[in-house]
């Protein structure tokens, strides 16, 4: 039986992610371009998954977007929302999963999943940007850091300066405000991943914790914001290997289902 080939893409609202997928199950090309929609990125995003597993555009047997902008992406086939994704996405890597929590660039999302991988119950949080990844990325710019180098900052903490204020914009005003006073920076950072993760975890004790939890979405790549909000679920949470791509790989695996 010859491969089947589907490829899935995650168009976000800062970033582009894309999977190619052989036979449902193994990532053989994938991509992430830092654009979103309306930009050049999902096409850029298409091209460089398309080139990475070494397949034409022909050879695709389905195309599926998700995210923000998935019904902007005219090449596909399907379109499906991001909880359906990234629930599909973990339970087909992580089988036991029964809670999944997804920080994404504009938005956090936590979801509960059954047995089978289907969605019972979610709850998000598409109205502030703080709790997401825009809000680490802006305090990253104030404090002159990489966005990957907050989870090393926080790494070294020895304390931790809170960040009391719930709006983005407030909040920057305050880290400014901290820094002035010379405080200490990695602190001052562990304070930063600490209130994305309580933002994270009001939303998930609203939805209700059923362990197994796994993360996905490009925060999870943040270890700062994924131990403090064990700290503040008082549960282990587990981490998807595939973090950014998770929506993409879901988008695919769904792409492979519907072949006929």
């Amino acid at each position: 039986m010859a491969d089947v080939f589907t490829l899935g893409i995650d168009v976000g609202s800062t970033t582009s992610k894309c999977v190619v997928l052989k036979n449902g199950k193994e990532i053989v090309g994938s991509s992430i371009v830092d654009a979103g929609t309306g930009t050049t990125g999902p096409a850029r995003a298409f091209e460089a998954a398309l080139k990475d597993a070494g397949a034409a555009e022909d050879s695709i047997a389905n195309i599926t977007s998700t995210g923000y902008g998935r019904n902007s992406f005219e090449k596909a086939n399907f379109a499906i929302s991001e909880l359906t994704a990234h629930g599909l996405g973990i339970h087909s890597m992580y089988p036991d999963a029964r809670t999944v929590i997804d920080i994404g660039g504009q938005d956090a999302k936590a979801m509960t999943i059954g047995e089978n991988g289907r969605l019972e119950n979610f709850i998000m949080n598409d109205k502030c940007a703080a709790g997401t990844g825009r809000f680490l990325e802006v305090m990253a710019r104030v404090l002159e850091l990489g966005i990957g180098e907050l989870s090393d900052y926080d790494e070294k903490a020895e304390g931790m300066i809170s960040v009391s204020s719930t709006c983005t914009v407030f909040a920057e005003s305050e880290v400014i405000s901290q820094l002035s006073r010379g405080v200490d920076i990695p602190s001052l950072v562990r304070g930063i991943n600490t209130s994305v993760a309580v933002k994270a975890a009001s939303l998930v004790k609203r939805l209700g914790v059923k362990p197994p939890v796994y993360m996905a979405g490009g925060v999870a790549r943040n270890a700062g914001v994924v131990k403090a909000l064990e700290k503040e679920l008082g549960t282990p949470i587990k981490v998807s290997g595939i973090q950014q791509l998770n929506g993409a790989y879901g988008a695919a695996i769904y792409g492979f289902g519907k072949v006929k």
